[in-house]
């Protein structure tokens, strides 16, 4: 069997675990070829350090991909993370130029969480975000994004199984296959992962303890947890629970290691061990 390759799009952050640093170590550790295309260049990430340098590389995007005309031009998956305003329409016309009928897309719409947008980011953003979800295969937004995108109003943790159900439908109806909601909670103590699957009309929702604090890079360890377990076989409720639980190891990895600089992002590192581990005795048991 051909090994897989996946292309990934976004920033890297020189120091602090997020983006790229994340996307790259976490794929290729699934035994998947990871090509990347850099958006950004910054000393380190923007969350919790004092200042940082920035190196926009969004006239480097499409020369990248014109120097691989004629080079194993075939992505088993593109997955595109965090982005600025200006480089949504040069990431549509990378999909364009390299998806094809086997190629798929996740898109994760990084802009906000708690309500908030990330700065610099406003709702226009959204809209624009909303329409390059409509090129992707899978979306995999937190219920902050969810609601820009969709034009809605934040509601915070005042939501049902219902609503979640709706959202997630909703999302699919911009275009993508798959629509995934993590950070879903419908119980005290819980946190878990719903997914949609269009096609089939089919919902699923598993949880697991809820470790209170905020954890830097967690979506980042997610999504690349998740496409990982696509490109592994996996369907999307398999790929979802490997990808919650990689996220969930790393932060228990930062709790037993009484980490104090949680903004630096979570110790993921020492938790491909298991993931790894799923991964082969998931391939053993479905060959």
């Amino acid at each position: 069997m051909d090994q897989k390759r996946c292309l990934t799009i976004q920033d890297i952050s020189c120091m602090g675990r997020c983006s790229l640093t994340v996307a790259l170590p976490v794929i290729s550790a699934a035994g998947i070829e990871t090509v990347i295309i850099p958006t950004a260049v910054l000393s380190n990430h923007t969350a919790g350090f004092k200042s940082w340098t920035f190196r926009d590389m969004t006239e480097d995007i499409l020369p990248i991909v014109d120097k691989w005309n004629g080079y194993r031009n075939h992505f088993d998956a593109i997955y595109t993370g965090y982005l600025a305003a200006s480089q949504v329409p040069v990431v549509s016309e990378v999909f364009d130029r390299l998806k094809d009928e086997n190629t798929l897309i996740l898109v994760d719409p990084a802009m906000a969480d708690s309500g908030k947008m990330y700065p610099g980011f406003d709702l226009a953003f959204a809209r624009r975000m909303a329409e390059l979800v409509s090129k992707a295969d899978i979306t995999v937004p937190n219920l902050t994004e969810a609601a820009f995108m969709l034009g809605e109003e934040y509601r915070g943790h005042d939501y049902d199984r219902k609503y979640i159900a709706e959202t997630a439908r909703r999302l699919a109806d911009l275009g993508p296959r798959y629509a995934v909601l993590s950070g879903i909670s419908f119980e005290e103590g819980k946190v878990g992962v719903f997914t949609y699957d269009k096609k089939e009309a089919k919902e699923n929702y598993f949880c697991t303890e809820n470790i209170p604090g905020y954890f830097h890079g967690t979506g980042d360890i997610f999504a690349s947890g998740l496409v990982s377990g696509l490109l592994n076989g996996m369907d999307i409720t398999r790929a979802a629970r490997l990808a919650h639980n990689l996220v969930h190891y790393a932060i228990q990895e930062s709790v037993a290691a009484n980490d104090s600089e949680v903004f630096y992002g979570v110790r993921f590192e020492p938790a491909l061990g298991k993931f790894i581990e799923e991964i082969n005795s998931f391939k053993k048991n479905n060959r």
